[in-house]
Parts: C-alpha cells; sequence; structure tokens
C-alpha cells in the first residue's frame, strides 16, 4: 500500500492537492464507500474486489470503484483525472494580418474594411484585433467575411476580402487587422 499512496501524494502540484483519505489492506467494503461517499472521494482498488453491499452502494449513488492490476495505470489514470481537474490555459496564435485599404459605409450594415490579407489567413471564426500606428483600438469578432457577394469561411494571403468587426465602426484606411485564435496548452 505504502508506495502507491507515496506515489499518488507526489502528484500534488500548487495548484491541486491529492489527499489520500483511506488505504488499507483487503477488499472494498461498504464503510469504505460511505467514506467515499461522504468525502466526495474517488474509490480506487488495486489487486482487491468490492464486495457485493460495496458494488450495490456504488450503482445506487453513481460511484464508480477503479479496480487496478499494475500500480503505473493507476498512477498514470490519477495524474491524468487531476489534469482534467485544472482550469485549462489558453494560448494567443496569430494566424494572418490584413491592411485596410477601403472602408465602404453601407447603411444596413455599418463599415465594412476593404482588406488586402499580407500575411497567412483571414478566418471568419478567428478573433480579430485593429491596429493603428501600432496600437490597439479593439479586439473583438468577426461578424462577416467576404471574398466580393459570397461569404466565406477564410481568405488567403495575397487575396482581398471585406471584413465586418463586430461591434466597431471606426475602421480607417491605413488600419491593421489581426487575426488571431486562442489554442488550449496541454498540461504536462
Amino acid at each position: 500500500i505504502e508506495p502507491i499512496v507515496t506515489s499518488i501524494n507526489r502528484l500534488s502540484t500548487d495548484d491541486i492537492k491529492v489527499n489520500v483519505i483511506h488505504a488499507a489492506a483487503g477488499n472494498i467494503s461498504e464503510s469504505d464507500m460511505n467514506l467515499a461517499l461522504a468525502s466526495d472521494a474517488i474509490v480506487l482498488g488495486f489487486r482487491v474486489l468490492a464486495d457485493a453491499t460495496a458494488q450495490r452502494m456504488a450503482d445506487m449513488e453513481g460511484m464508480e470503484i477503479h479496480i487496478y492490476e499494475i500500480i503505473y495505470r493507476l498512477v498514470d489514470d490519477v495524474e491524468k483525472a487531476l489534469k482534467g481537474m485544472l482550469e485549462p490555459t489558453y494560448t494567443e496564435v496569430t494566424i494572418g494580418e490584413a491592411d485596410v485599404r477601403q472602408i465602404f459605409d453601407i447603411s444596413s450594415l455599418g463599415k465594412i474594411a476593404g482588406c488586402y490579407v499580407t500575411q497567412g489567413v483571414a478566418r471568419r471564426n478567428a478573433k480579430v484585433r485593429v491596429l493603428r500606428n501600432d496600437s490597439v483600438l479593439y479586439d473583438g469578432a468577426i461578424d462577416s467575411l467576404k471574398r466580393f457577394t459570397e461569404d466565406v469561411r477564410e481568405v488567403r494571403q495575397n487575396f482581398e476580402c471585406g471584413v465586418k468587426v463586430q461591434g466597431f465602426d471606426d475602421l480607417s484606411v491605413g488600419d491593421r487587422l489581426q487575426f488571431y485564435t486562442m489554442r488550449r496548452v496541454e498540461q504536462e
């Protein structure tokens, strides 16, 4: 039991603390299940069985009993569960930039930026940052992306497009649009 408890306790980090409530030899019993239920814990077993009353209780309460035959699999599963408990972190990935070359003021829609994609790709589901003289004027979403009269998902480098920035109409010729997405960073 001691090597398993030690291995599990080593998984604690600054963000998440592992707390082994009870560790004992023998099959998983009803009292083990009551303890797990009262403390909102998970039940892990190593080369044991759950007795009939413990299994019935787990079924009634919607709890899971995890039984393992190999220590490293038990530790790996606990580690994966801990990583799943952490709030995901995201990093910004710039996917493209475009220069605003003309402004179209359409009464029913507002201002549409006539753009030329200078690098990467302009993607409709991406976020957009409006830059003027290297200062950020606005950071938000794309309302629409068009190539001529067609709605498109993306426009690649060296092509022109029309971009309607959601909630922002103070666009000017010479502004730069920076398109980016947020990518989830895998926990180590």
